[in-house]
């Protein structure tokens, strides 16, 4: 059935246009590849350094797609927290993505549970970003289309995530401390960031979301991140709605 599959349209020229999409969005998340390989690199070295194992580290790497979350657990892990307060930690990190996947479910609403369960696993903040960017006021949703350029983007950003983590596992031996590659994944990930904010939505969504960040530093299990997430995405969300009732 054409609704249990990630085929494309049936016609020529269908396809080709889902073709297109699909190079489209690998190249519109070209940028945050760079970034990412960083960040996954740097998150493949602090899994090791922490004390973990090459083959804990290698299985968390592939069932946990969320630099954030794994370097946020590793303090935990290491002075032997309780397991339910690291999954509570890790939920709190990475509640955003509940925000993300229920933004993007009217594009996919078509799609069996399985397919946006999976589609949901891939996604990513710059692929989310860049998604509605582009589609947040198409009048027509869920067209192949703009699946296949959602899937663009996540399938390079994932191949690059395991690639350079696990070279980060296996390398971490030879990389010194004094090499600081947080900082450096943290300005790979700032050049991506600041030229996204072009528009006055985004551009209050990342000033709102890093200072609610910034001065949520002191609250536990990194709540300060979830906080700053929803905060920007409300902000940028009132400002658009905002923009689109001064127009019309």
């Amino acid at each position: 059935m054409a609704s249990e599959s990630f085929e494309l349209a049936p016609d020529t020229a269908s396809r080709r246009a889902c073709l297109d999409a699909f190079r489209e969005g690998a190249r519109e998340i070209s940028p945050a590849i760079v970034a990412n390989s960083v960040w996954g690199l740097v998150t493949g070295v602090a899994m090791v350094k922490s004390g973990m194992s090459v083959l804990m580290a290698l299985v968390i790497t592939v069932v946990v797609y969320s630099g954030t979350m794994q370097l946020m657990v590793l303090p935990l892990l290491a002075t032997q927290a309780p397991l339910w307060l690291v999954f509570m930690a890790g939920f709190m990190v990475n509640a955003r993505f509940v925000i993300f996947n229920a933004g993007l479910y009217p594009f996919f609403r078509d799609r069996p549970v399985w397919q946006r369960m999976a589609l949901g696993f891939f996604n990513s903040d710059a692929a989310f970003a860049i998604y509605m960017a582009r589609y947040a006021d198409c009048p027509t949703l869920a067209t192949p289309v703009q699946r296949w350029f959602y899937i663009g983007m996540i399938f390079p950003s994932w191949l690059s995530w395991e690639a350079f983590s696990i070279a980060g596992i296996y390398l971490s031996t030879l990389v010194p401390v004094s090499w600081s590659l947080e900082f450096a994944a943290s300005l790979a990930i700032l050049a991506i960031v600041v030229p996204m904010a072009r528009t006055r939505p985004m551009l209050t969504t990342v000033l709102s979301a890093g200072a609610v960040a910034w001065v949520g530093q002191v609250l536990p299990l990194r709540l300060g991140l979830l906080a700053a997430v929803v905060v920007g995405i409300v902000a940028g969300m009132l400002v658009e709605r905002h923009q689109h009732r001064a127009r019309t």
